[in-house]
């Protein structure tokens, strides 16, 4: 990924119905920043470890006469470093950019969005809203991901926008890396099932935390006989989920506004499978423990919960453990660094389950040829197959199965 000029092109999505139109200079608006985003990774990134290396953890070690301690310890010195300061700048300002040039670009287009949206949704029981459901702290507190208005906010009746931007922004973050349809945790889950598990053939699957539907989608395709249901609290991001899969040919899922925390118009044990994909990292202390006893209550004896998220810190050293915190403080994810730090295998055992059932696997989201092009032989994927952290349970099972990256 070193090499920029190797970068697919924005332009390269899918063009679902509802997917956002660019024109020319949207396009090269969109591939700058993910260009940049690239090289700020890849070649200055590497310059913050060497200013900590050579710089900031000789001044702990002389200031306190031992290595340093903590993560927090090290963000302390490391905001006084002018290289830190100008690599994190940058980050940030990207990741602003994104968001503004992606609001910008659906802005200009949103009456026809909403107008494609309405029709996909008029009178349609794959969507269930429900105007009860109130947004949570956790996630009305702070735009997530430095996105105006997350996940949630309408600015007019029936608005899109923010689901929408986030569709066609995810892009530059992950430079195509996830995908033509930016599914890649959701083929992962599917791709890692049907290599692992070919005989697991859920009926009902939930999926928490959809936004936009990207992840639960390839579940649905995957599992055509199942019932695939998608909650979450964002009005609009279901309204435009609905909308993008009914266009996409996917009709055996259901889009429900629900607080995760509350699930108590479905029974129990009646999931075979139940997934989040980076959802444990937007809620909190007091959110977590509800809705992991739901999933609990909601799983069926043999079924499986998956959760796809990046590492605990634990096991890390102290630098990079400051470097993944970066989105605790600089990219509005307050629960990042403290979710990160919990063990939670004891936080899964506090509500209900049993530790032994647990395991954590690599999950692997295939190269989307589209993109990238078939690779030149077998095995080869030029490094650009993304490794999901996936933490696990077969509740019932108390299986120790040796679960392997697909």
């Amino acid at each position: 990924m070193s090499n920029s000029s190797a970068l697919p092109s924005w332009d390269v999505l899918t063009k679902h119905n509802v997917f956002p139109v660019a024109n020319h200079d949207e396009v090269a608006r969109l591939n700058f920043l993910t260009h940049l985003n690239v090289h700020l990774s890849s070649q200055i990134l590497p310059g913050v470890k060497t200013a900590y290396e050579t710089q900031v953890k000789p001044e702990i070690v002389a200031e306190t006469g031992e290595e340093p301690s903590s993560r927090h310890q090290v963000r302390q010195h490391m905001l006084n470093n002018g290289y830190f300061q100008m690599w994190s700048a940058l980050r940030r300002n990207t990741m602003e950019m994104r968001h503004q040039a992606a609001r910008a670009q659906v802005l200009g287009q949103i009456e026809n969005i909403v107008d494609k949206v309405d029709k996909a949704c008029h009178n349609d029981a794959n969507l269930q809203l429900d105007d009860n459901v109130v947004v949570p702290p956790n996630v009305a507190m702070v735009d997530i991901h430095c996105q105006p208005g997350c996940y949630y906010q309408e600015y007019f009746e029936n608005d899109v926008t923010v689901a929408a931007s986030y569709d066609l922004g995810l892009f530059v973050t992950t430079a195509g890396l996830l995908g033509a349809l930016s599914d890649g945790g959701g083929q992962g889950i599917a791709n890692w099932l049907k290599t692992q598990h070919p005989d697991f053939k859920p009926k009902r699957i939930l999926d928490i935390g959809c936004t936009v539907g990207h992840n639960a989608l390839p579940l649905a395709e995957h599992f055509p006989d199942a019932q695939v249901i998608a909650v979450d609290v964002a009005r609009p991001s279901l309204r435009y989920a609905h909308a993008r899969a009914k266009s996409l040919g996917l009709n055996n899922i259901q889009f429900v506004q629900a607080n995760a925390e509350d699930l108590s118009q479905y029974a129990d044990g009646s999931f075979d499978l139940i997934t989040t994909s980076m959802f444990l990292h937007e809620l909190s202390h007091q959110a977590m423990p509800k809705i992991l006893k739901n999933i609990n209550r909601l799983l069926a004896d043999g079924g499986l919960n998956l959760h796809l998220e990046q590492p605990q810190y634990a096991g890390m050293d102290v630098y990079q453990q400051f470097i993944r915190d970066w989105d605790t403080y600089f990219n509005n994810e307050p629960y990042w660094g403290p979710m990160h730090e919990l063990d939670l295998k004891q936080v899964f055992a506090d509500c209900g389950f049993d530790p032994q059932d647990m395991f954590d696997v690599g999950v692997v989201s295939k190269v989307d040829e589209k993109i990238f092009g078939k690779p030149k032989s077998e095995g080869e994927d030029y490094g650009r197959s993304p490794v999901w952290n996936a933490l696990g349970l077969w509740k019932g099972k108390n299986a120790k199965i040796s679960e392997k990256v697909a």
